[in-house]
C-alpha cells in the first residue's frame, strides 16, 4: 500500500511540474489517503503482534 501511495505522489510531482493543476491535485489526494490507511494498518498490526506476543 505504501508503494502505491508513492506512487500516487510521484504521479502528482509530475503533473504538477506539467502543469496540470487538477490531475496534481486529485493524485495528491489519493496519495494522502493511502499513506494515511498505511500508517493505520500498521499501527494496527503492531498492537495485534504486541497483544498476542509469542507463542510457548
Amino acid at each position: 500500500m505504501l508503494r502505491w501511495a508513492i506512487t500516487f505522489f510521484v504521479i502528482a510531482i509530475i503533473a504538477a511540474v506539467l502543469g496540470f493543476g487538477g490531475i496534481a491535485g486529485a493524485a495528491s489526494g489519493i496519495a494522502q489517503i493511502l499513506f494515511f490507511v498505511f500508517l493505520v494498518l500498521l499501527v494496527v498490526s503492531i498492537v495485534m503482534h504486541l497483544v498476542r506476543g509469542r507463542a510457548p
